[in-house]
């Protein structure tokens, strides 16, 4: 494990982690088992329970931002990064 890295306290924009070189704990798998399993899902988090990183990190995703996801398990499970349409608030308040 790597303790060197910087932790992203306050930071919710997926490409800012990725990019500046803070601690991302990968569960880039749980999010293309939720894309590609075709079902609705209601994510009710308290605050400060990672929905805007989570938002944040499905735009890049479906932007095709596929440089942002190397070293993570969805490089390997992805086939297509063929941008998608995706619909994103320019501020999340949640």
């Amino acid at each position: 494990m790597d303790f060197t890295r910087k932790l992203p306290i306050g930071i919710q924009d997926f490409i800012s982690i990725r990019t500046d070189g803070f601690l991302y704990v990968d569960k880039t798998e749980y999010l293309y088992r939720m894309v590609n399993e075709g079902k609705v899902y209601f994510l009710g988090r308290p605050r400060r329970f990672g929905k805007s990183l989570l938002l944040s990190t499905l735009k890049a995703y479906f932007e095709g931002k596929r440089e942002l996801f190397t070293g993570l398990v969805i490089e390997g499970l992805e086939r297509n990064w063929t941008p998608r349409p995706a619909i994103y608030p320019s501020k999340c308040h949640f």
